[in-house]
Parts: C-alpha cells; sequence; structure tokens
C-alpha cells in the first residue's frame, strides 16, 4: 500500500482538476470522476443502511463486503486500465440475491420506498447504485469500463431491492405497495 495521506488538503484541486490513481489530471466534471464519486455515495448510502438498529447480522454480513467491493470498484474506475472487480465478486451478490430472496412472497405488486427507515435507507442506496451504473454506461461510451462493473452494480442494485424487502418486513413495519387509487 503506498504512502497514507497526512494532511488532506493539498490545494491542487482548486483549479477544477483532480489526480486519478495513475497520477494523471483529469476535471472534477469527468465522466470517470462522476462514476467514481457515484459509486462512493452508493457506499456511503449503504454506511447508512448498516448504521440503523435492526439490521439482522445475516445483512450486516453481506454489506460490509459489499462496502469493501464499492471501494475497489471505485478503485478500479478512478485507476484507468486496473482490475479490482472480479466474476466471483458478481457470483457472491448472486448468490447472496438468491438467498435473501427465496423466503419472501412473490411480488404481486410494485413497492414504494419506504417500510421503516433502514428498508428506506436500502432503497436510497439502491437508487444511488442504479445511479452509479448509468454514469458507468456513460463513461463505457467514451473509454473503456470492463463489463464486470456494470454487471456487479446492476446485481447490487437488485440485491438492494431485496435486502430493502428483508429489511422492512424483520423491521417490522411491512412493505410499502403502491396502490393506484391512492394518487392525490
Amino acid at each position: 500500500m503506498g504512502n497514507r495521506l497526512s494532511k488532506i488538503y493539498t490545494r491542487t484541486g482548486d483549479d477544477g482538476s483532480t489526480g486519478l490513481g495513475d497520477g494523471s489530471r483529469t476535471g472534477k466534471d469527468s465522466l470517470r470522476v462522476a462514476a467514481y464519486g457515484t459509486v462512493d455515495e452508493a457506499n456511503s448510502s449503504i454506511g447508512v443502511v448498516l448504521s440503523q438498529d435492526c439490521v439482522p447480522e445475516a445483512v450486516v454480513h453481506c454489506l460490509r463486503r459489499v462496502q469493501h467491493q464499492l471501494f475497489d470498484l471505485g478503485g478500479e474506475l478512478c485507476i484507468p486500465g486496473m482490475a479490482l472487480v472480479q466474476g466471483g465478486d458478481i457470483d457472491a451478490l448472486e448468490r447472496d440475491l438468491d438467498a435473501f430472496n427465496e423466503p419472501l412472497p412473490p411480488l404481486k405488486d410494485f413497492i414504494l420506498p419506504g417500510g421503516g427507515a433502514a428498508a428506506a435507507h436500502c432503497h436510497v442506496a439502491r437508487t444511488v447504485t442504479r445511479r452509479a451504473e448509468r454514469e458507468c454506461v456513460a463513461l463505457a461510451r467514451v473509454e473503456t469500463v470492463r463489463p464486470e462493473v456494470l454487471r456487479y452494480l446492476n446485481r447490487l442494485s437488485d440485491l438492494l431491492f431485496v435486502i430493502a424487502r428483508v429489511l422492512a418486513r424483520s423491521g417490522g413495519a411491512g412493505e410499502v405497495l403502491w396502490d393506484r387509487n391512492q394518487r392525490g
């Protein structure tokens, strides 16, 4: 591991640029910075989910692993040419998704974000992850982004949807179902 930061500010970004992990500089508004910044935001959103009371231990274990993987994914986006997310990471998401989804009743209605604080925060993490995926797709149109990155984010948003369902049920609030007759 390289040197740790001992001084947080460097003033090198005051001109609107930032350093990538390979030492090159780019604009803070670049597609690459937007993509890894939103991955970081997704990771932070998951941290908020984990800060809630009543999150089952299986969910905590899963989401802690995901946080580490998201940090790696952000690193991959920050260092052009780096490959940190692997197919096994996606396989693990799919195994977790299947395990959490198996005991849930089949979906017959659309679910609205809600169902208690933990579930609602998980829905936010899901939507931030979807935005990260969209931003990585936009980046992939102009620069190289490995398909594993897109697959990982796509699968993660599905997992977060299922975990939100689990949290709504385990927290006692229950899922909030969409009712077309409830509109204003």
